[in-house]
């Protein structure tokens, strides 16, 4: 079930408050070191529909969720987004400060969304599955 949005537009979001105020806190001590990730994740949390924590949507990305996405509708990954000090590429913890992490937040499974890699390319990110935060069953 792919939730496509308008040429352009990006897909509605969902954060939980506890999250919602934790990463505009992380973004914002972040913005001199990271300036483009922390405006991006800025931007996304701005736009963002802030719930109860309790009543975000178990298939939708959160702090600590296992996701797998395929990029431009062919590479495939599942990973756990994570804060920045817990970031292991090679166990699959990306940070949620990277472009990918902070494309990822809020999102749910089916929906898609453009986000500009480090490299400068655009790419298309499609959410296939969510696993809710261990802690959370």
């Amino acid at each position: 079930m792919h939730q496509s949005a308008p040429v352009g537009a990006k897909p509605p979001l969902v954060i939980g408050e506890v999250d919602h105020r934790h990463l505009v806190s992380l973004a914002v001590a972040m913005e001199k070191r990271a300036p483009e990730v922390s405006q991006a994740l800025l931007a996304e949390l701005d736009r963002a529909k802030v719930v109860p924590q309790h009543k975000v949507p178990a298939r939708t990305v959160r702090m600590g969720s296992t996701v797998r996405f395929s990029t431009n509708g062919a590479a495939e990954r599942r990973v756990t987004l994570v804060l920045p000090g817990d970031a292991d590429i090679d166990t699959g913890r990306i940070s949620v400060m990277t472009p990918i992490g902070a494309a990822l937040i809020g999102l749910s499974t089916g929906q898609a969304i453009r986000w500009q890699a480090r490299d400068g390319r655009e790419q298309e990110l499609t959410i296939l599955d969510v696993e809710p935060p261990a802690e959370d069953g």
